[in-house]
């Protein structure tokens, strides 16, 4: 018995060094080689060699207390002699330590340390499918085909000790190295589905590889939980006197499998122990026992013949490959939406994608997938996604060299892209990843997009130039959501993607939170200086349309006086007349303040041009008139002079006789009434 024990704590330590080592290997090979699936294994590594440490500690203190049974053994030969007053059984109970101790172990240590191994597993199966699995890390091996070599050695080996282990197991005393060599089974099944998923990625073949990586964290989370439900379990197990009782951790799933005997025989065996009568004796167990097989064949065959049925949906379309090929000539060919056949799996393979079904591309921005997420109120100075993406764009104004600041603006733009598949061959074989290539194909063109585009309102001169779009945090973005479209659509055809870009959204456009404020006032500064150009363009319209009437003959005039200025610098009398006619007729059929002048100017012309005739006439009649006259003129002329000069002068004539003694006063004024003065008194 000492020997069968000895050799069991032996197989553990083995077993316990074998499970630490491999865990070291493929946590190192994994790390640095990039290999998640084999970095995955080490932690399923990692239980096991917990698991045996435990078997070695358990199968420690059997030893210890078969050997003690055998020194009492040889103690009550040798007291034998004694007589009826020796206390034999008290003594026996106080030497058998290494029995209670074992006890002990055996009821308490055993459970908890399995509760302990089920917590691990479970938190650790959770944290790789946060962390590793569904989180930000995609390994890609750079050496699969050594990985497959290393995961084959590993498989090999760890499959020869849980054979090994499980052998032994079927003998009474080793039962507990069952669940170590169940252990090292599903490790070497691990390793093996890890060689083949390396060695098709090889190949470029990466979903094998993929669903293995899934499988590993949720077998260690489905574990654990056996290990609890066991637990609890054994609380209300009803009690065998005799009957070995297995530990929580040794799995009832995993002893399917590894276990001699069969999976039935091991269904049986776990049903006879959990309900204490025996199950396996029963008609209905001999009779699941006889068909179950020829069920199973029978299953298995149906679902296989199943994958020769091939149903495509509404909206979708499939390519069914032959022998891994999709041309015609080979047998390959496209399916329409409902039911088709073909040749079972792997002969030939279908592929079903939605060509109708609009797809959608985040572009610039990464959005939680909630109600409360898609129903937020997009802020200017807010952020309006829990990731988004700054993006480089020309300014209106150049800063000058000594400045050292490159003429851009930082913005952040939402842009939803749709799609849908317009050619399914296209779009399955022109690229290995076409939902990346569109993704890679679609930022490029928003950024070659942004460095052209221009944040600010576009003035006569730059939409002159050529600059796309006018104001992407205005009226310009349709525009710009437009020419955008085009040239992503344009670069996908170019890439053969086989796509077709349904709609595209400039939305939620705007500045870093951190600078809104200084964004603000450069927008504002445009802004003042656009309306500064435009009141000088309306002073503009305004007086050239008070000059001419309108702004197309203000701009016919200078254009003909030009023309007109130019002949005359080249010599050209003919065009030159010809221009001068043509202009004085434009100054005359002119409206406005030209009008007004040319008309002024006229009758200014024609009044000098009468008064000087009348005064050559005037000079005529007074040449006459004093040839005529020659004393009598002067003094009419005189007398004119004076009448002009004394005409708002009050006016009296003093005539006096000879002698002075008489005066005579008359006043010539004309009065419209007679006065007091005008009436003559006698004298008395």
């Amino acid at each position: 018995m000492t020997e069968s024990l000895r050799k069991a704590g032996t197989v553990s330590l083995i077993a316990l060094v074998v499970s630490f080592v491999f865990f070291i290997s493929t946590l190192l090979f994994g790390a640095f080689q990039q290999f998640l699936g084999v970095y995955l294994l080490s932690w399923l590594m990692l239980s096991s060699a917990m698991l045996w440490l435990v078997l070695m500690i358990q199968f420690r203190h059997r030893l210890m207390a078969e050997q003690e049974k055998l020194d009492m053994a040889q103690l009550a030969k040798s007291d034998r002699k004694g007589t009826i007053f020796t206390s034999g059984g008290d003594r026996a109970a106080l030497l058998a330590v290494a029995q209670k101790r074992l006890v002990m172990l055996e009821k308490w240590f055993i459970p908890l340390a399995g509760l302990a191994i089920a917590i691990y597993q479970i938190l650790v199966g959770l944290a790789l499918y946060r962390s590793k699995v569904f989180g930000v890390v995609d390994w890609t091996p750079a050496n699969p085909l050594l990985g497959a070599v290393l995961m084959v050695v590993v498989a090999f080996l760890l499959f020869l000790f849980s054979r090994y282990a499980s052998g032994m197991s079927s003998q009474a005393d080793w039962k507990p190295l069952r669940a170590g060599g169940s252990y090292l089974l599903a490790g070497a099944v691990i390793g093996f589905l890890l060689a083949i998923g390396l060695a098709l990625s090889q190949f470029k073949y990466f979903i094998f590889i993929r669903v293995v990586e899934y499988i590993i964290p949720g077998l260690l989370i489905l574990l654990g939980a056996e290990t609890v439900l066991n637990t609890i379990f054994d609380i209300y197990r009803p009690r065998v006197a005799g009957q070995y009782s297995r530990a929580a951790f040794d799995s009832r799933l995993l002893g399917m499998f590894s276990e001699p005997g069969g999976i039935l025989h091991t269904v049986a065996h776990t049903l006879d122990y959990q309900f204490g009568f025996q199950v396996s004796q029963t008609w209905f167990y001999r009779l699941l026992e006889k068909a179950i097989m020829p069920l199973i064949l029978f299953a298995a065959v149906t679902l296989y013949l199943m994958s020769s049925v091939v149903v495509v949906g509404p909206g979708q379309a499939a390519v069914i490959e032959r022998f891994g090929s999709p041309d015609a000539e080979r047998g390959g060919r496209e399916i329409a939406s409902g039911l088709a056949f073909k040749l079972p799996w792997p002969l030939e393979i279908a592929y079903v994608h939605p060509v109708d079904r609009i797809q959608e591309l985040k572009i610039g921005y990464r959005m939680e997938d909630t109600a409360e997420a898609r129903q937020k109120a997009l802020l200017w100075g807010e952020e309006h996604h829990i990731e988004e993406y700054d993006l480089l764009m020309a300014t209106h104004t150049e800063t000058e060299a000594e400045d050292g600041t490159a003429p851009v603006s930082i913005i952040r733009a939402n842009i939803p892209i749709h799609y849908r598949i317009r050619d399914l061959r296209a779009y399955l074989y022109t690229h290995e990843y076409p939902d990346k290539t569109l993704e890679a194909i679609c930022y490029r063109e928003l950024v070659r997009f942004a460095a052209s585009a221009r944040v600010e309102a576009m003035d006569d001169e730059s939409a002159a130039s050529g600059a796309v779009g006018k104001n992407l945090l205005g009226a310009g973005r349709l525009e710009a959501a437009h020419e955008l479209e085009r040239r992503i659509q344009a670069a996908a055809d170019r890439a053969g993607l086989g796509v077709e870009i349904v709609f595209l959204g400039l939305q939620g456009i705007h500045p870093p939170p951190a600078v809104v404020p200084e964004y603000q006032d450069v927008v504002a500064a445009v802004q003042q200086q656009q309306a500064a150009v435009l009141n000088a363009q309306a002073d503009s319209n305004r007086v050239l349309t008070e000059l001419a009437g309108s702004i197309d003959r203000v701009e016919a005039l200078y254009d003909l006086a030009v023309a007109f200025g130019k002949a005359r610098q080249e010599q050209n009398t003919e065009r030159a007349e010809a221009l001068r006619a043509e202009l004085l007729d434009a100054f005359r059929q002119a409206r406005g303040k030209v009008f007004t002048t040319l008309r002024g100017a006229e009758s200014d012309a024609f009044a000098k041009v009468a008064a000087a005739k009348g005064e050559g006439l005037r000079f005529s009649g007074q040449y006459q008139a004093h040839a005529a006259a020659p004393e009598l003129y002067p003094r009419l002329l005189r007398l004119a002079a004076l009448e002009e000069a004394l005409d708002t002068i009050r006016k009296y004539v003093v005539v006096a006789d000879d002698a002075d003694m008489q005066v005579y006063i008359v006043d010539l004024q004309e009065r419209l009434t007679q006065s007091l003065l005008d009436f003559e008194m006698d004298q008395q």
